[in-house]
């Protein structure tokens, strides 16, 4: 409660489609990306999904990584994506470009439909799952 309470006070939504004023692009990052990771894979680099397509904590397939490790600037391959720490650099770059000015569940919305994310249907019932966690203060373990 008390979260939400701040995000609330600094004017991120916890709903999509809420009247919000953008906070600074970092604000609150480090919270979305623990429950990104939680919601994704439970937090599990080991994980592999989408019929092999998407692996690691975050779930990222590869033209996201793509995307994200060019915004790094850095040459890693697809295989560091299993890498809880490398993979999470990149979504915070994929995040941070693709969601520039956009609520936390925009950018959680992004980081599951792409860059276009937080405009499409399909996406809002991954934000409530996200919204679940932040709400309750969660962190990825």
């Amino acid at each position: 409660m008390k979260l939400y309470a701040i995000l609330a006070v600094v004017g991120v939504g916890l709903w999509p489609g809420a009247v919000t004023a953008h906070t600074p692009d970092e604000a609150g990052l480090d919270l979305l990306l623990d429950a990104i990771a939680r919601v994704e894979s439970n937090a599990s680099a080991k994980a592999v999904g989408d019929g092999g397509r998407a692996v690691g904590a975050y779930q990222i397939h590869r033209l996201y990584w793509k995307d994200g490790t060019r915004f790094l600037g850095v040459d890693w391959s697809y295989d560091c994506a299993k890498d809880p720490v490398k993979a999470r650099q990149v979504v915070r770059a994929y995040l941070l470009l693709y969601g520039k000015g956009r609520s936390l569940l925009d950018k959680a919305r992004i980081h599951n439909g792409g860059p276009r994310g937080y405009r499409k249907r399909a996406t809002l019932k991954y934000a409530r799952k996200i919204a679940e966690i932040l709400e309750r203060g969660e962190e990825a373990s």
